[in-house]
């Protein structure tokens, strides 16, 4: 006797629910990071090349991932479920291993690099699996992945303020949930907004720059990821120097736990972004958050020192607006370009943002040395600025009524 099917609402529920909790379990070989740099550098002499090594290894893997995923047009022509899975355990294998070698040195980083190249098949092709469900609710449904997935990027801040964990234990467990997370994603279930490609066609890897529309969303995409990553890696550094200098004892405790406060606000940014988003338009909120997110780079850096009352609402403000845009690039993505495509384009649009990531997040210090930390931030909010231009520009196109049901 079969087993009869779910309703569409609670399957569509119910993959929804495993698909976050897998697309987060299977990240944590990525957060874990930053949270093994965290905890080494307070038992350890470890030097601040060797431990950015750590990141910048992953970035860069990450980066090698995409483009080999968006050239083969991977998430588009196979099962995403399936990437996912091999994914998320190769990923596990290459974290597990680390628990019995040193922090650092060469294999270390190529392990790294080896699981960068791994979350290519699993972020991206998260937000494919969540957009195969939509049904008005795009912007919604990839802001719940996004959100989550800003809380993980906030854990390392709070486990600094804690004083942390063994390393070995946060490469072990974040190991485990990436296997639990390959292997529950089978359980999640493709959505009928499915479309998936009978061939590889090299071309489709040019539309996402040919076809106008989704052009100037990319570039409004780029616009929020200048700022986003390097807002993220330095915040926690210049509360540090700022707390420091309004006389706080314990400035560096305070600033990790504020900047976990800031990051992981962004949770609500994202999710609050999505429902905004699917009811008044996706440019309308893009342009919104990325000018509101201007506004507190530009402002808060000639707060250097001021009392700790006038800064941190500023910083929350900052870590709520930074993100509120960004799952809402991915669902432009979604609804302007070729169905068929989808996976493709969505690979493309991660692997450009965060290879500037990459540019952003290095010119930080020096130009902070250069023009102190107004200056730094002032750099950061030209991104948001431009973006604000291409998604203005993007609105005035006919195609602008694909989005959010004809909302823009």
């Amino acid at each position: 006797m079969s087993i009869p099917p779910l309703p569409p609402s609670r399957a569509k529920v119910r993959s929804l629910a495993i698909l976050l909790l897998c697309q987060v379990g299977a990240m944590t070989v990525w957060f874990s990071s930053a949270s093994v740099v965290a905890t080494v550098k307070q038992t350890q002499a470890v030097s601040a090349q060797a431990a950015a090594l750590l990141t910048s290894a992953l970035q860069v893997g990450f980066v090698a991932g995409t483009i080999f995923s968006a050239v083969l047009s991977l998430a588009d022509r196979f099962d995403p479920r399936r990437l996912f899975m091999a994914s998320a355990l190769v990923a596990a294998a290459a974290t597990a291993w680390l628990v019995f070698l040193p922090p650092t040195g060469p294999l270390v980083y190529a392990l790294r690099f080896l699981t960068g190249v791994c979350m290519a098949g699993v972020y991206p092709v998260g937000m494919r699996l969540a957009a195969t469900w939509a049904q008005g609710d795009l912007g919604l449904l990839i802001g719940l992945l996004v959100g989550a997935l800003t809380l993980g990027s906030a854990s390392p801040h709070l486990l600094a303020a804690s004083g942390g964990l063994d390393w070995r234990l946060v490469y072990g467990v974040a190991a485990a949930c990436a296997a639990l997370a390959g292997v529950a994603v089978l359980a999640c279930g493709i959505g009928p907004q499915m479309a998936r490609a009978a061939r590889l066609d090299p071309t489709k890897f040019m539309q996402a720059w040919r076809d106008p529309a989704v052009r100037l969303a990319n570039l409004g995409y780029l616009g929020h990821m200048w700022e986003l990553y390097a807002m993220w890696a330095w915040l926690a550094v210049f509360l540090q120097a700022s707390f420091a200098l309004s006389g706080r004892p314990d400035a560096a405790h305070q600033a990790s736990l504020w900047t976990f406060a800031a990051v992981a606000s962004g949770m609500l940014g994202a999710w609050g972004g999505g429902l905004l988003a699917d009811r008044i338009g996706r440019t309308a909120v893009t342009i919104g958050a990325m000018a509101a997110s201007a506004s507190c780079a530009l402002l808060i850096g000639w707060l250097l020192g001021a009392s700790p009352w006038i800064v941190v609402p500023v910083a929350l403000l900052w870590g709520v607006t930074v993100i509120a845009d960004s799952a809402q690039f991915s669902a432009s993505i979604a609804e302007l370009g070729d169905p068929a495509s989808v996976g493709t384009l969505l690979t493309i649009q991660t692997c450009t943002g965060f290879l500037l990531t990459l540019v952003s997040i290095h010119l930080v210090p020096d130009v902070v040395a250069l023009a102190g930390w107004p200056g730094a931030f002032s750099m950061l909010a030209v991104g948001p600025l431009l973006g604000c231009v291409a998604m203005y520009r993007l609105r005035q196109r006919p195609q602008a009524l694909r989005l959010a049901g004809g909302r823009r």
